[in-house]
Parts: structure tokens; C-alpha cells; sequence
């Protein structure tokens, strides 16, 4: 059994928290502090704060970790290893030699394939068949060091951003179990990254969401599956906001002849029990759920109950 210091902050961190408190000493967790949430702007704990509490674990959240002071309390627990998981803090060097067996990284993707921020939603964007888990030895770059063991995970076209980040997590914390096993039996040693397939997942900006209908009908249902949950998809229907939940790019056999080479990018072609078509700037797009502002999300049957749709343009 190892003496873990677990560092995270949101809730894709709390599968592997909660395996390290069944297998291993947890001697501490490192939390980013509280923040503003809200229309109130609230100060607000993270999930791994609240998990941590409720556990009873001795907890720290420094402002920063470059002083002695911020390292004070990890330094207190004597970790042999340090688990990094969305912490969304950088580590300085003093922090990476300070545990025994150093700082290992839940990392979500296949590294070297994006490194950075964002992988989940960007693998779904890039129209990726395969991601997955990496658990990485860490080092002063990002996302850089030694791969200690890699899990690998398809994405199917019915993955949404939330859907794919919930599957990770888990994986990621049976993962960990195992790396952690041969790290202490030492028999599971860091392998270089390769040179070869290094990519970025840069921060997803908010105004990524906004759609632009000129776009094939594939990329803007990955559009749509990644920014599920979050920021959402949207676009507009005579100047009000509609963001779309779910949809999916119909195949040329069931798009309308000739219909959707006429009309204009993002017009309400048809109207069906359970989804509106829509033309792109390469086919057409079903969208089957949807929300308008200040409301719930709802299937189109709902949204399209006592509306005239078709020939409407959205964008």
C-alpha cells in the first residue's frame, strides 16, 4: 500500500480518487481553491473538495504551489507518489521530485495524439475512431513525460463529449490501480513519448459553439456530440438563440432528392415525428434536440409542436 497525495479539481477526477481510498493510503488532496459560480457568483467547492470532505481526508487548497508555503502542506504529508488528475494547477519543479516515486498523470487521450486542455472534445471533433487513457510520468512540459501505461477506448458515433469524458474517467482509475501496483512491485518503468503524432487540444473557446451551416453535415454533428454537455452547440432562428442538444448527418439515402443541393445552408427542409432536417453546405443534418432560452431541452417534436418550420433558416 502506497502513501498517495491525490491533486484535482472537477468531477473526472473522482473515479480515480475514490479507487486510491480502496486500495492506498490517501494522505492528503490538493484542490484548486473555491471559486465563483453562478448568477450569484458564489464562492463554490469543486466535486474533488466535496469528495474529499466527505471522506474525512486532510485537504489543502494553496493559491499556488511555486512557494514554499504552497508546498508546505504536500511536503507535511511525505507522499510516495503524487496522482495528478485535472488539477488544473502547473506543477514547478520542486513539486515534481518531491514524492519518493514523483508525480504520475491521469492524462485522456492516447499521448502523444493531443496533449493540452481539451482532448476529449477535440478527439470528437477531429472525427477520431480510437482514444483512450494514457498514465504518464510527469515532467516539466505538457503532457510530455513517460508513458507508464495506456488503455484504449473507441469512440462510437453515438459519444457525446459527456458521454466519452464519464467512460474515461472510470478507465482512467482502473488504469491508475494497475500502474500504481507495478510502480511499487517495480516492475513498470516510463516509456518515451514518440516524436512522431504529436498534436494539440487546445482550450475549447465558448465561441466554438456558435455553427456554421456552410460546414458538412459530419462535422457539425461532431460539433454538436463534443460540446454536449458543455458549451453546446447553437445557433439561431430569426435572431433568437436555439442550442442544439443531439442531432445526426443523414446519409444520402434518406436525404430528399435534390432538395438539399437547392436549398440555402441551414434551411428547415422537412420537418419529421422526431427531428427537423436541415440543409449544410454538404448534406443534410436531423436535429432532434433542442433548447430555446430560458427553457428545458426538448425533443423537436415538442419544439416544433404549433410552429411553421419549414423553409425557416436557422444562423
Amino acid at each position: 500500500m502506497l502513501r498517495v497525495a491525490f491533486a484535482g479539481t472537477p468531477e473526472f477526477a473522482l473515479p480515480a480518487l475514490a479507487a486510491l481510498t480502496t486500495h492506498h493510503q490517501v494522505v492528503g488532496v490538493l484542490t484548486q481553491p473555491d471559486r465563483p459560480h453562478g448568477r450569484g457568483r458564489k464562492l463554490t467547492a469543486g466535486p474533488v473538495k466535496a469528495a474529499a470532505l466527505a471522506a474525512h481526508l486532510p485537504l489543502a487548497q494553496p493559491q499556488s504551489l511555486k512557494g514554499e508555503a504552497g508546498r508546505a502542506q504536500l511536503a507535511a504529508w511525505n507522499p510516495d507518489v503524487l496522482v495528478v488528475v485535472a488539477y488544473g494547477v502547473i506543477l514547478p519543479a520542486e513539486v515534481l521530485r518531491l514524492p519518493r516515486l514523483g508525480c504520475v498523470n491521469i492524462h485522456a487521450s492516447l499521448l502523444p495524439r493531443w496533449r493540452g486542455a481539451a482532448p476529449i472534445q477535440r478527439a470528437i471533433l477531429a472525427g477520431d475512431t480510437q482514444t483512450g487513457i494514457t498514465i504518464m510520468q510527469m515532467d516539466a512540459g505538457l503532457d510530455t513525460g513517460p508513458v507508464l501505461l495506456q488503455r484504449q477506448c473507441a469512440i462510437s458515433p453515438e459519444h457525446t463529449g459527456g458521454r466519452l469524458h464519464d467512460e474515461l474517467s472510470v478507465l482512467g482509475a482502473t488504469a491508475l490501480m494497475t500502474a500504481l501496483d507495478g510502480m511499487q512491485r517495480g516492475s513498470l518503468t516510463g516509456v518515451p513519448q514518440p516524436q512522431a503524432g504529436v498534436t494539440y487540444a487546445a482550450k475549447i473557446d465558448k465561441a466554438e459553439s456558435r455553427i456554421d451551416w456552410q460546414r458538412d453535415a459530419p462535422g457539425i454533428e461532431r460539433q454538436v456530440r463534443a460540446f454536449n454537455p458543455w458549451p453546446v452547440a447553437e445557433t439561431t432562428l430569426e435572431g433568437e438563440q436555439l442550442r442544439i442538444f443531439a442531432a445526426r448527418a443523414e446519409s444520402s439515402l434518406y436525404e430528399p432528392p435534390n432538395v438539399s443541393k437547392s436549398a440555402d445552408p441551414g434551411s428547415i427542409i422537412s420537418v419529421q415525428d422526431d427531428f427537423m432536417r436541415v440543409a449544410c453546405g454538404v448534406g443534410t443534418l436531423a436535429v432532434t434536440h433542442v433548447q430555446r432560452p430560458g427553457r428545458r431541452p426538448v425533443p423537436v417534436r415538442d419544439f416544433s409542436h404549433g410552429l411553421t418550420l419549414v423553409g425557416r433558416r436557422l444562423g
